[in-house]
């Protein structure tokens, strides 16, 4: 595999690592790809037949000895977990790093962007550690240009279930308006995707150093677009899954001398075994790592960022519910957050994000915010799916149907279920213990209320 390899890959990979760094990666382009997962700390454990270790980086990645069938796990659509790339992780560590090196923000919540999200890996990342450190107390705005993948993460945050996180599809350009808004901002930048030549033999087919020098273009666009929504003092996790020069150290070098930043050492992330320092960040390449690969720095901004750093604002698109409704719904959640409504569609947002809905629905098209929880229809709540994912949802709000995970499967397939001794109305559909979605059962059958588009298409009986 590695002696199909482009003259030009080789010769900048040799670039970037030095050349006995690069004999170990082109050797290891040879090997099947690792596989890896991140635990949700806030929801119940899964259980693997074959973990081989944890990720030296991550406080909740594991490895696996070989990759299961996830679609074939419950736990996998509750949340419980998120298939991720262990080098993936490394840019979540580096984030909680650079947390503990923020300037105090008083008074408000802390804001964080991550720019190109799709499909959600990082974001949930970030959310972790954010819920870790400050509680409730944060807002992260995960947003994706793509209209096409935009979809993903939104079904990908939701089923990960933390409200403070508010998804977005907007260009780059967009944020330049929100002048000094964000306290961190992640830009994980389309590459030229070296680190996906294991996985994706298109990505190795399409790489050239043309592509390099467009995607090296492209990055910077990015980069001057976003920064004015930088807060002074506010810092820059830059980062790609690729290891030439060119998209890595050369654009952390621009950025900080085009647009006013100090790169900083991100703490003593370093140490973990076999990664690289590079002139101005760390990379993980395939052999040194057990993993596909990244590219990780941290840049500060030095210069003002010009404006009131609030954002456009405008009247929200939902208004407070009822004084009853809101009571009632709140009691469906172990924090207290705040009720609102549209057209009979209700969602609860922590006070952390609706706070500030205002500002983002002024700036950015929102496409979610908070946890749905439900239609009200002929003055009855038709409890949404995303309900009982939510991280805050309290248990027991509803009556349980606890199921197999043959039954548990079915149910996510979208089969009709029969539920004989189980009482009727709406029942909160659980895997020991992990919910997954709402039942309405009739007595002599169920609706089954799981959303059609994340249904299980394959057949799991094989």
């Amino acid at each position: 595999m590695a002696a199909g390899l482009d003259s030009d890959f080789r010769k900048y990979l040799v670039e970037a690592i030095g050349q006995e760094n690069a004999a170990v990666a082109f050797s290891a382009l040879e090997e099947p790809a690792s596989v890896s997962v991140r635990l949700n700390p806030y929801k119940e454990r899964p259980v693997f037949g074959a973990v081989s270790g944890p990720v030296p980086w991550s406080r909740y990645g594991v490895f696996l000895d070989a990759r299961p069938v996830f679609t074939c796990d419950p736990f996998f659509h509750g949340g419980a977990y998120y298939v991720q790339d262990s080098s993936s992780m490394f840019v979540g560590h580096v984030f909680r790093t650079v947390l503990g090196t923020l300037p105090g923000v008083k008074d408000r919540p802390v804001r964080v962007l991550d720019l190109c999200a799709a499909p959600g890996g990082k974001t949930t990342d970030l959310a972790a550690s954010l819920r870790e450190v400050y509680g409730s107390g944060f807002v992260l705005v995960s947003n994706e240009v793509m209209r096409q993948r935009v979809s993903v993460l939104a079904s990908n945050v939701a089923v990960w279930g933390d409200p403070c996180v508010v998804v977005t599809c907007d260009d780059p350009s967009r944020f330049s308006s929100m002048k000094g808004w964000f306290d961190v901002i992640l830009a994980d930048v389309p590459c030229s995707g070296e680190g996906m030549f294991r996985k994706d033999a298109q990505a190795r087919e399409q790489w050239s150093a043309d592509t390099v020098a467009m995607c090296q273009a492209r990055q910077r666009r990015i980069l001057a677009d976003v920064w004015p929504a930088l807060s002074e003092g506010g810092v820059l996790i830059y980062s790609t899954c690729t290891f030439n020069r060119h998209e890595n150290d050369d654009n952390v070098e621009w950025a900080a001398s085009a647009l006013g930043a100090d790169i900083l050492e991100a703490g003593q992330a370093e140490d973990a075994e076999g990664v690289l320092r590079t002139r101005y960040g760390f990379c993980l390449a395939p052999g040194l790592v057990r993993g596909e690969g990244q590219f990780c720095a941290v840049l500060r901004k030095t210069g003002e960022s010009g404006g009131d750093p609030v954002g456009k604002k405008c009247r929200s698109r939902f208004d407070p519910a009822g004084k009853q409704e809101s009571e009632e719904i709140r009691g469906y959640f172990t924090e207290g957050m705040e009720i609102v409504s549209r057209d009979g569609f209700i969602k609860a947002l922590p006070p952390s994000v609706a706070e500030v809905m205002p500002s983002l629905e002024g700036s950015l098209h929102v496409l979610a915010s908070g946890c749905a929880v439900g239609q009200r229809k002929h003055g009855q709540l038709v409890p949404d799916a995303d309900l009982p994912l939510s991280i805050l949802y309290r248990k027991g709000s509803f009556r349980e149907a606890d199921m197999d995970q043959d039954t548990a499967l079915s149910y996510l397939s979208g089969n009709p279920l029969t539920l004989k001794d189980a009482p009727c109305g709406y029942l909160e559909v659980s895997c020991r213990s992990l919910p997954l979605g709402f039942v309405k059962n009739l007595g002599s059958r169920c609706n089954n209320l799981y959303p059609r588009g994340r249904r299980i298409r394959m057949d799991y009986r094989k």
